[in-house]
């Protein structure tokens, strides 16, 4: 079987190896036949930390080629999105019945890999403080991997959307996406007080997200692309008993293919589309790596197989 694989003294530190063994799934376990997967930014610093022969990969959608022995997830044929632990960038893998979604006809392999990681993200930090009906939301970074998916989902969950974007020439995708109000500043901000902040860039970005917060409001931080942020209590001045939550996509961990399959009806419906900044053959792996560490991609990085 192939797959990518670690390696110091490959270009790039990643090779294509062709003597990998078959996947030997759990009882609980099924087998997809994987026919695309998505890289996630944070991915470039494990390439970097894991050791030699670390099998990566975490976005992917494919056909389950062996279904659960214990009956549990799809059946063999059923077209899948999953999230996995590693392994995904390889021709087939093995994955717990319960981080797998079926997809709807609707919805392309290339597209489905982009939703994981990224979406599960946007998704569950918009739940993180109830309902966002009527509520103001700002999301920073409103372009990027997980920007996309979560302005789009706020606003089909009624909330008044605001995008903070990079600079002015994405402006146009994050009004596409739903945001009534752009901005690339946050000082002096006429659109606020926010109820809640999705948050990618850490730094200054986040300081001026606090000060822009209502009395009680929630930031939801999980990323720190503009470096670290520096916040004392006074901060918080304009907005008592707000709080900062540090996100991670992966709690809680026993609903993962539950909310997969959220994202994918979503999808399916048009109330969510993937911006897909880059789709390529999986042998051009290397090269989407070296685009996305120069910022050259916007929107999902994709890999097709097949």
């Amino acid at each position: 079987m192939r797959g990518y694989i670690t390696d110091p003294s490959a270009p790039g530190g990643l090779r294509l190896a062709d003597d990998l063994p078959e996947p030997e799934p759990a009882e609980d376990e099924v087998v997809v036949d994987v026919r695309a997967f998505a890289i996630n930014r944070g991915e470039l610093k494990l390439l970097e930390l894991r050791p030699e022969h670390w099998r990566p990969g975490q976005d992917l959608a494919g056909v389950v080629v062996r279904a659960a022995d214990d009956g549990s997830g799809p059946a063999a044929g059923t077209r899948v999105v999953a999230i996995a632990e590693g392994g995904g960038w390889a021709e087939r893998v093995a994955l717990p019945a319960d981080v797998v979604a079926p997809l709807a006809d609707e919805v392309a392999f290339d597209q489905a890999a982009a939703l994981p990681i990224a979406g599960l993200t946007a998704l569950r930090a918009l739940r993180i403080d109830g309902p966002v009906l009527g509520r103001k939301v700002l999301v920073t970074g409103a372009t990027g991997g997980v920007g996309q998916f979560a302005v789009q989902l706020a606003v089909a969950g009624g909330a008044e959307v605001t995008a903070q974007v990079s600079h002015p020439d994405r402006s146009d995708l994050a009004t596409r996406l739903g945001a009534e109000h752009v901005l690339i500043e946050l000082r002096h901000v006429q659109v606020g007080p926010f109820d809640l902040v999705l948050d990618a860039l850490g730094g200054e970005v986040l300081e001026e997200a606090v000060h822009n917060l209502s009395p009680g409001g929630t930031v939801a931080t999980y990323g720190n692309l503009a470096g670290e942020a520096s916040l004392s209590f006074l901060d918080f001045r304009a907005a008592p008993l707000a709080r900062i939550v540090g996100f991670f996509h992966a709690h809680p961990q026993d609903a993962r293919g539950e909310d997969l399959a959220t994202l994918v009806r979503l999808t399916a419906d048009g109330r969510l589309t993937p911006q897909l900044g880059s789709v390529r053959d999986w042998s051009e792996t290397r090269e989407t790596l070296d685009a996305l560490r120069a910022r050259e991609v916007r929107g999902k990085a994709v890999l097709t197989i097949g």
